[in-house]
């Protein structure tokens, strides 16, 4: 396609981002600004004007929108010159071709959650450490953490003065070290290792920038440390970064992402052009009035506006239900509705901040007879028929994998004990040889004379799968895992039945990988593409059904109809566990990302009371419906029987005593008999009376029902 052409249809500041050629690049996107189109056109033109498509690498966050931008790159006549992958798929296929440089095997396994916990509970037992005093998960937490800040265990230790985190940075270095031992790699590791090589490496560095002339990285406000030295570091000589994002959108601080990266963007790169993308495609004019308006109350934003061609469209709702249970109630039958008018079900989704929230979620649609999907694309990864035959392969294609070999060396049964099973490992410990080596010569494990006939037998076993995985087909090495591991036996009754249905479907996703990757295909490959599945990945979009997903799950999508259920206080924002409040600005703008996905409709629902670890428990509303505008918001407040006979909420009658209160205004202060002094911070209507929200200096906020509560008002003069 020719240049001219790449331009056509493309807005001013588009085409300003598109035609730009060397040199750094800031496109500030808000939702629904044409990011794709500008990150996809811009590759075909550089190909076209600059360089070849080989020397073109677009690094985004999920496979789902890798996989649209290589769709659109195709046909806009890219072929499959151009490199587009997430960053975590990038650091993988570096680390498999300079394994040596980053001291791992080529053929490593990248380690996912309960890999992980195995890996630690090793090294806790290693160190003579209780898992109770140093729980797995938190511990991984704390070094997690410290990876994101390219962190080694030394400078973690040499940072910390407690005993409490010595203790740990000893966990980290031992933890570490049975990573090595295992020939395997958390997730944060691929960034990390990768951002060593190019900082350790500078010849390494220098043949890759040399291969990756320009360099699109997309989310860029969701990085962080190391995918920041990696991007960096790609284009340290020539300077051809290419990063789009909104700081609006930054919402994966709790996984490392630092919005610092695109806030100093041009800080790092005084020679950086800006263009902003202000104009939405997507949304009406209500729902981009009302998160506008939301989001003006961070203070860590880069300010754009958020500007429509769309003609006016429905006000946005904010509703507030009696329960959970009405809460659910409602959007089920406004979705029942939205069909019965010709709307598709497939154009809906319901977010949350908590998956806590599907389960009255559920219940709703289902006795509505409302098909939904839920985004768990890692669960199918997590059942344990997928992950039995999977560890087959793990361990047949990196003999050192002992976390496959522990889940697979006694399923199915094979009479081995668990005395054996540690006389084994304590052989591997000891002579640091891998475990299919060490199973090979059984005699030359103490102690296990008995079960020498079992280990042999297992070791043959795995030869066999270890030919099968190295032939071409992947579809032909996990269907002899199939055939001959004996798993299938153990597979009984229904959910037999269910789990034979899952490892079928396992083989066709093999198979889908052996067609796209005709040349080049392996299991190690497979491994590592099915390791990195997102939630995301799994949504169907055609699949004629309502999709529920945190609202996490939900950036980079978009569908006619949203409802964000939960906005309360301690939901969203969301509260620790110990009772502290999330960052707000991040909360924030989550609601933010929620909000723009909505095209056309957009509702907001709370409930006054929600079950709460087994008892009900009175909520608040969020602070962030009191900062929504009054202009295209309606608001309304359902009657304990929900909903009317036409589908339409019950408005809830002014109260008498609201006359009483018509003055009293947000941040008054107010005295009450038993929590003290407070401030206003909302009075509403509800169901049975008017009820303020009052927050106390000693309690925290309350919700207190105005006819019954003893509130007075305190002249501040009373005070001096």
């Amino acid at each position: 396609m020719s240049p001219e052409r790449l331009l056509e249809g493309l807005t001013q500041p588009q085409r300003e981002a598109v035609m730009h050629r060397d040199g750094p690049l800031l496109v500030l996107a808000g939702p629904g600004s044409g990011k794709t189109r500008v990150i996809t056109h811009r590759a075909a033109y550089l190909a076209c004007t600059a360089t070849g498509p080989e020397h073109i690498l677009t690094i985004t966050f999920t496979n789902k929108a890798a996989g649209e931008m290589a769709e659109r790159m195709a046909g806009l006549g890219l072929g499959r010159g151009v490199t587009c992958c997430t960053f975590h798929a990038f650091c993988a296929r570096l680390l498999r071709i300079y394994h040596e440089q980053a001291g791992l095997g080529a053929n490593f396994s990248i380690y996912d959650d309960g890999d992980q916990v195995g890996a630690m509970r090793e090294a806790l037992a290693r160190l003579d450490l209780s898992s109770e005093n140093f729980t797995p998960g938190a511990v991984l937490g704390a070094i997690s953490r410290a990876k994101n800040e390219m962190c080694t265990p030394a400078e973690f230790r040499a940072q910390r003065q407690g005993w409490q985190d010595r203790k740990i940075a000893d966990i980290f270095d031992t933890y570490q070290k049975v990573l090595t031992e295992q020939n395997a790699v958390d997730f944060d590791d691929l960034l990390v290792k990768a951002a060593m090589l190019l900082g350790e490496h500078p010849e390494l560095r220098e043949r890759l920038e040399d291969r990756y002339r320009y360099v699109l990285v997309d989310e860029y406000q969701d990085t962080n440390r190391a995918q920041y030295l990696i991007a960096r570091g790609l284009c340290l000589e020539r300077g051809n970064l290419c990063v789009t994002g909104d700081p609006d959108q930054s919402i994966y601080a709790w996984r490392g992402a630092d919005i610092g990266n695109i806030l100093a963007f041009e800080e790092d790169f005084p020679a950086a052009r800006v263009v902003r993308l202000e104009e939405n495609y997507r949304s009406t004019p209500q729902i981009l009035g009302a998160a506008g308006a939301l989001i003006t109350h961070n203070r860590r934003r880069k300010v754009k506006a958020l500007l429509t061609t769309k003609g006016d469209g429905r006000a946005v709702w904010v509703v507030e239900c009696e329960d959970e249970r009405a809460e659910a109630a409602y959007i089920a039958s406004q979705i029942v509705q939205h069909a019965e008018q010709g709307g598709s079900y497939r154009d809906v989704a319901v977010f949350y901040r908590v998956n806590a929230l599907t389960r009255s979620l559920e219940g709703a649609l289902l006795d509505a007879r409302v098909p939904y999907q839920i985004a768990r694309g890692v669960a199918f990864y997590q059942r344990k028929e997928i992950k039995d035959v999977l560890a087959y392969l793990r361990l047949a294609a990196n003999p050192q994998d002992l976390a496959a070999f522990k889940r697979i060396i006694n399923v199915p049964a094979r009479g081995l004990g668990k005395v054996t099973v540690e006389r084994v490992l304590a052989r591997v410990y000891e002579t640091g040889r891998p475990v299919l080596q060490v199973l090979a010569d059984p005699d030359s494990i103490p102690g296990t004379k008995k079960a020498g006939a079992a280990l042999r037998s297992f070791a043959g076993l795995m030869c066999g799968i270890r030919r099968a995985a190295e032939g071409p087909s992947v579809k032909d090495a996990v269907e002899y895992v199939t055939r001959h591991s004996g798993l299938i036996a153990t597979w009984d009754g229904d959910s037999g039945n269910d789990a034979l249905e899952n490892v079928n479907e396992l083989i066709n996703a093999a198979a889908e990988y052996d067609r796209q990757h005709v040349e080049g295909g392996s299991v190690t490959g497979w491994l590592e593409q099915v390791s990195l599945v997102s939630d995301v990945d799994a949504i169907e979009e055609g699949a004629g059904a309502v999709t529920l997903m945190t609202l996490h799950a939900a950036k980079g999508l978009e569908f006619d109809v949203v409802y964000v259920a939960g906005v309360e206080h301690g939901l969203l924002p969301h509260e620790r566990g110990n009772k502290e409040l999330a960052d707000v600005e991040e909360e924030r703008r989550l609601l933010f990302v929620g909000m723009t996905r909505a095209r056309r409709e957009l509702t907001l629902s709370c409930a006054r009371w929600r079950a709460v670890k087994g008892r009900f428990e009175r909520r608040t509303t969020s602070l962030f419906l009191t900062e929504l505008p009054r202009e295209g918001v309606e608001r309304t407040t359902l009657s304990a029987e929900g909903t009317g006979a036409d589908g339409g909420p019950r408005e809830v009658v002014m109260p008498p005593e609201a006359v009483e209160y018509a003055s009293w205004r947000k941040g008054q202060l107010v005295r009450h008999a038993e929590y003290g002094l407070g401030r206003v911070q909302w009075i509403q209507p509800r169901t049975g009376g008017l009820y303020a929200g009052v927050t106390f200096s000693d309690c925290g906020q309350k919700t207190l029902a105005l006819k019954h509560a003893p509130l007075e008002l305190v002249d501040t003069d009373e005070l001096d």
